[in-house]
């Protein structure tokens, strides 16, 4: 549909789309997410992604944590600003460079956004998007993340 978080989808030659941009822990929890258009490339969403991230409670005393302490991401994310932008936050940029084989190391950090992905498409209302204005899907894709985060407690905890 259209909107403001929707542009034209590449592949579908000017359809509108929409892409989800998500940071998870370790264990593929979603930490949180930003909405936009399918034609904006992952990169330039990298900022406004980790701004998403709320305060983290760890039961310790003191003052909640606000950031991670490194990011895995892989070769679309190889620019200078983006580890500038990880650097400004405390953040140590885990980014797989362009032109150089890809380590498995790094690979086996990044899969679990995909399985993220994944678990987020089962829910039937995501992966094609139906509704007319972002913020419904945006509460839907929120929604969704707190089952997924609800199921990782039930899971580990």
């Amino acid at each position: 549909k259209r909107g403001p978080a929707t542009g034209p989808n590449p592949t579908d030659r000017g359809k509108p789309g929409t892409k989800r941009h998500l940071v998870t822990d370790a264990r593929g929890t979603p930490l949180g997410f930003r909405l936009s258009g399918a034609n904006r490339h992952d990169s330039v969403m990298m900022a406004a992604t980790l701004d998403a991230i709320p305060p983290l409670r760890s039961g310790r005393r003191g003052r909640s944590r606000r950031r991670p302490d490194k990011v895995h991401a892989d070769k679309a994310y190889d620019a200078r600003p983006r580890r500038h932008e990880c650097r400004a936050r405390g953040i140590v940029p885990r980014i797989a460079r362009r032109g150089v084989e890809s380590s498995d190391k790094l690979g086996r950090h990044r899969w679990v956004v995909e399985r993220t992905h994944a678990w987020f498409n089962h829910f039937r209302r995501l992966p094609v998007r139906s509704e007319r204005r972002a913020d419904i899907y945006e509460a839907f894709t929120s929604l969704a993340a707190s089952l997924i985060t609800l199921n990782q407690i039930k899971r580990f905890c």
